[in-house]
């Protein structure tokens, strides 16, 4: 492609996504939810954060708008490094419209009733409510998981959004349909690559580098810990739960892109509705909450959404954007603190 072709191709990417009712709904909400906190907060915010709580105020506010700033840089990258591959056709991985309807439907109430029962049985063991993330993760907490909170987390998460979804999918669907195999290995391992190496860049410059406040021996201890758990209780269930059923279905329904990778973002944000770092104790504190992570995970999910249907296949953020950034980049100091690996 010549460079006035390329030009040419990337002016009618960007019009048909500025011009999609979708995108500018959400960027209406975006800047809707940020004035309210603005105005909610009143210049402080009631989180569990200690990762983050003595930075600036303003600083707490922009933080999700920079990420997702960032996360449109990766977009583009995306973009460039698949532009000469075949692009997989995930709307006919999906069954007929009246099918994939009612398997959506399916699915987002089952998983409704999965983060239920998340805080059902968090606060009847004796552990706080979970969703898809353990309490401290990425931003800490003033009070640190216990390792059976750890463990019931990880295996309640894998068996209720991970294996039974599988499970079930699997006998009337293909891998290949539930976008769990490679149709392009070398190009799938150079995504995961380059993407891996630029979020892990980003994290550890924009936000945290307590990783190497840490001994070789509790990195390499720690690291290999942080990933198994966190793969099994978010990866996984995230990976099955929403970019190998829920994607090709959004996509089918739709019929736009744009549409799948905005409910895919809208999708991964709903199952972090209940944060360790959430506060619940008034009205006030609810508001703010919500609208957090809405603002936190609205922007990830968006970017797993494109890495998959660029390629067709989820394992591909699972491995690029996720499981090593930002968790193992993350979440090791607090797997190390944990489990008391000295």
């Amino acid at each position: 492609m010549n460079p006035t072709h390329a030009r040419d191709a990337a002016g009618s990417v960007l019009r048909s996504i500025t011009g999609h009712r979708g995108v500018q709904i959400a960027v209406a909400l975006w800047l809707f939810a940020n004035a309210a906190v603005l105005w909610l907060a009143d210049g402080s915010l009631p989180f569990d954060r200690p990762a983050v709580a003595r930075l600036p105020f303003a600083v707490q506010v922009a933080a999700p708008s920079i990420t997702l700033l960032e996360i449109f840089v990766l977009m583009g990258l995306v973009f460039l490094l698949t532009c000469r591959r075949v692009i997989p056709d995930m709307a006919a991985r999906a069954p007929e419209r009246r099918v994939a309807l009612r398997e959506m439907i399916l699915v987002l109430t089952y998983a409704a009733l999965g983060q239920v029962g998340g805080w059902i049985v968090g606060p009847a063991l004796g552990y706080r409510p979970f969703s898809f993330h353990i309490a401290g993760s990425v931003f800490g907490c003033s009070a640190t998981p216990a390792r059976g909170e750890v463990w019931t987390w990880a295996i309640y998460n894998f068996l209720v959004f991970g294996a039974a979804p599988y499970l079930y999918f699997r006998r009337r669907y293909t891998n290949t349909e539930l976008n769990l195999r490679s149709s392009n290995r070398g190009n799938d391992v150079l995504l995961i690559f380059v993407v891996l190496i630029v979020e892990c860049i980003f994290e550890l410059v924009a936000f945290d580098r307590n990783i190497f406040r840490l001994s070789a021996h509790q990195v390499l201890l720690g690291a290999p810990l942080t990933f198994a758990f966190y793969f099994i209780g978010t990866v996984l269930p995230t990976m099955v739960l929403i970019y190998a059923i829920l994607l090709p279905r959004y996509l089918k329904l739709t019929g736009s892109t744009i549409s799948a990778v905005l409910l895919g973002g809208l999708t991964y944000a709903g199952m972090h509705i209940v944060e360790g770092w959430s506060a619940f104790d008034s009205p006030r504190d609810i508001t703010l909450s919500l609208i957090f992570v809405l603002l936190q995970y609205f922007g990830p999910g968006m970017i797993k959404s494109v890495l998959t249907l660029r390629t067709g296949n989820a394992w591909v953020h699972a491995l690029s954007y996720h499981a090593i950034a930002p968790h193992v980049i993350i979440d090791t100091p607090l797997m190390v603190k944990i489990f008391a690996i000295a």
